[in-house]
């Protein structure tokens, strides 16, 4: 096998890795295509290409993470990762964690460890590598490895989140949720959402955006209804889609450009958190992305008819 082939076969490893360090879809593509590049020029063939290529990709995701940290705390705004639909890589015996480790929440948790203390959890809970090739990857001895995933685990699991088990079962309270969306129907939708949920958007100053977190059912609810209806009004679609793991939903202006996402945290019947994300950069991976702010006051004026 050449080394093109090579390194297609794991690129769905690779950016798999690099996304859960990142949190981001184009940093990510990025630290691929650097990996890339570097196993190109190099003049050796490795023992093992996943290996080295697996250690290649999480130095260079750590060193953009410590970057992006900085960027992240001067972010205007709640920052959400950037949405992923579809995950490449699928391995059926770590078909739950990978699932668990690519949800919004997930990821907002692993934004609170170091970026060596992230990447040592994700190699190791989520890709099942050995402290050996941990040890490779990130510079560090394999007692400090053990020492850094002592530190994340005991992080993660404090605020672990989680979800509805059954995935028909989360797919029905979606579906519902939606159906009571288009309607503006407050009352089904506050049946649907739980006493304390939280309603959080990423605009990043650059999309119209939430001052802050909208908390409880009734607030939560009767915003929703306000705004959806509206929106339908001015021929804003949706489609229901799996954001993340999650459910959720694609949501597109009358040309089909993309607007926002939201995804859903679903627990007990209930849902637990919604988060939209509605900044053009965090969407353009998807395809054409709306004006939003025109989209805005295109809304502002149809209730202003009403």
């Amino acid at each position: 096998m050449g080394k093109v082939e090579e390194f297609e076969e794991l690129r769905p490893l690779l950016f798999s890795i690099a996304y859960r360090i990142l949190g981001s879809v184009g940093e990510a593509e990025d630290a691929v295509q650097e990996t890339w590049l570097r196993y190109d020029a190099s003049r050796t063939r490795p023992v093992s290409a996943k290996a080295f290529l697996s250690a290649t990709v999480t130095r260079i995701a750590i060193d953009v993470l410590r970057s992006a940290r900085v960027r992240r705390e001067e972010y205007v705004g709640p920052w959400l990762p950037e949405p992923l639909l579809d995950d490449p890589y699928q391995d059926p015996a770590r078909a739950a964690e990978l699932a668990d480790s690519v949800s919004m929440a997930a990821l907002l948790l692993l934004e609170r460890l170091s970026p060596l203390e992230r990447s040592v959890f994700v190699l190791r809970e989520v890709f099942a590598f050995d402290f050996d090739e941990i040890a490779a990857a990130v510079g560090r001895s394999e007692a400090a490895c053990r020492q850094l995933l002592v530190r994340a685990r005991r992080h993660m699991h404090e605020g672990r989140p989680r979800f509805e088990a059954d995935r028909q079962d989360r797919q029905e309270l979606a579906r519902r949720f939606f159906e009571a969306l288009t309607q503006g129907d407050v009352d089904g939708l506050q049946s649907l959402l739980s006493a304390d949920v939280q309603l959080v958007g990423d605009g990043g100053g650059k999309a119209p955006q939430l001052a802050r977190a909208v908390t409880g059912a009734e607030n939560v609810a009767r915003l929703l209804a306000a705004v959806y209806p509206l929106m339908a009004r001015i021929d804003i679609t949706f489609e229901p889609h799996e954001v993340n793991g999650q459910p959720g939903a694609l949501f597109r202006d009358r040309d089909g450009k993309i607007l926002h996402i939201l995804a859903l945290d679903t627990l007990d019947g209930q849902i637990q958190t919604i988060r939209a994300v509605i900044n053009p950069d965090k969407l353009s991976h998807l395809g054409p992305v709306a004006d939003a702010w025109a989209v805005d006051q295109e809304v502002k004026r149809t209730r202003r008819t009403q």
